[in-house]
């Protein structure tokens, strides 16, 4: 039985949603959550001195984004008044791209993460325009809000709305024992809403974007752990026309590149949902992709679990132990099978995530009582065995 035939009747119900988006371009997001404009291209992007580099920011932003855009420019004192000079007391978070703060800007002392860019090289320059433009031109409940930014002198500064209860991977990864880890329906939840923001990216935009930077710790989660996509520096335009790829040096981080893209940096949607894939994996088991602490044979996530794919005996050997047992049975083999459908090597095989958006919304409605499921369990389990036999 093909695992992943569980979630499938309710997506044959609705099947025509992924026919009228290939045949339309469009979503059935409500123009009031989302909306889109056209996207400068950002190929050849150079400047020669930091006067050109702002002002080409500032006339690009009017330009493209005409009265869709919200996003504020701010100057260096204007940032450094709202982190109390970049006060380490209101550091966030730090890595490879800088440090974030939490501040509070006028007029109304909105509270704001602030991320100070790491000013060296001419990468920096070039995720700093890119993420500047991208989300000042994409708007969608899944992407974070770009409040504003600051290009003085040699300063690259992102203000975003403020994300109460940080990144995914914080509540998932190698938690402290007096933190409480995320329950099933909650990451269920995370995942559908982080779905739903790629398949905006993907399906809506126009022209269509590719992240190349899915992972636990760009997903950040609101007071009601709502999740956003962040960080759009590694985010590229996707292929046009008849197009069938992008081709570019291969970025992002080890463990969540697609196998295609890292072999011959070929970028399509396709690696992006792989990208999710091992997200996925990563929510439902609790581990990390690529884990040096563990076993050699469970230090790779994807390599440890596409043999236990194969047999449905194995999944409850998969669930994150910090669960204690508290998901449906059914619930959890459907997750798996979404996660398995998203990391095949195949790329045309991986589905779109439209159709993985509507597999997880499923699997939140799909299921009977849990005493139904176990029946519906022990009863193909009785099956496979007489077939064994």
């Amino acid at each position: 039985m093909n695992c992943f035939s569980c979630c499938m009747s309710e997506e044959k119900i609705n099947s025509k949603r992924s026919a009228s988006l290939e045949k339309s371009g469009t979503n059935e997001f409500d123009a009031n959550e989302a909306k889109t404009v056209a996207m400068p291209s950002f190929a050849n992007i150079s400047f020669k001195s930091d006067a050109s580099r702002k002002r080409y920011i500032s006339e690009e932003i009017l330009k493209r984004g005409k009265s869709n855009i919200t996003a504020k420019t701010f100057n260096y004192r204007d940032l450094c008044t709202a982190t109390n000079n970049f006060n380490p007391e209101n550091q966030l978070g730090e890595g490879g791209f800088g440090r974030v703060y939490k501040g509070q800007v006028e007029p109304n002392l909105q509270v704001v993460a602030i991320k100070q860019l790491d000013r060296n090289g001419y990468q920096g320059n070039r995720e700093f325009l890119v993420e500047v433009l991208m989300l000042s031109l994409l708007n969608h409940p899944n992407l974070v809000t770009l409040v504003g930014y600051c290009a003085d002198g040699d300063q690259r500064i992102l203000v975003y709305e403020y994300m109460a209860n940080g990144s995914l991977e914080s509540h998932l990864l190698d938690i402290p024992p007096d933190k409480k880890p995320l329950d099933w329906n909650t990451r269920i939840q995370v995942a559908i809403g982080a779905a739903k923001g790629l398949e905006y990216l993907h399906e809506t935009a126009d022209p269509p974007v590719i992240y190349r930077d899915f992972k636990a710790s760009n997903i950040l989660l609101n007071q009601d752990f709502n999740p956003k996509l962040s960080d759009f520096g590694l985010a590229k335009i996707g292929p046009t026309g008849d197009k069938s790829h992008v081709s570019t040096r291969v970025m992002g981080t080890y463990g969540y590149c697609a196998p295609e893209y890292a072999l011959t940096g070929q970028l399509t949607a396709k690696s992006d949902v792989y990208s999710f894939g091992v997200v996925f994996l990563e929510m439902i088991t609790g581990r990390r992709v690529i884990d040096n602490s563990r076993p050699t044979e469970e230090q790779n996530l994807v390599n440890w679990a596409t043999p236990l794919f194969k047999d449905r005996r194995n999944f409850q050997l998969m669930a994150d132990p910090l669960l204690k047992g508290n998901y449906p049975s059914k619930g959890l083999h459907q997750a798996l099978a979404v996660a398995a459908m998203c990391l095949q090597d195949d790329a045309a095989a991986r589905p779109a995530m439209s159709d993985v958006v509507t597999a997880l919304e499923y699997l939140t409605n799909g299921g009977g009582p849990e005493g139904e499921e176990e029946d519906d369990d022990e009863e193909e389990e009785d099956e496979e065995k007489k077939k064994s036999s």
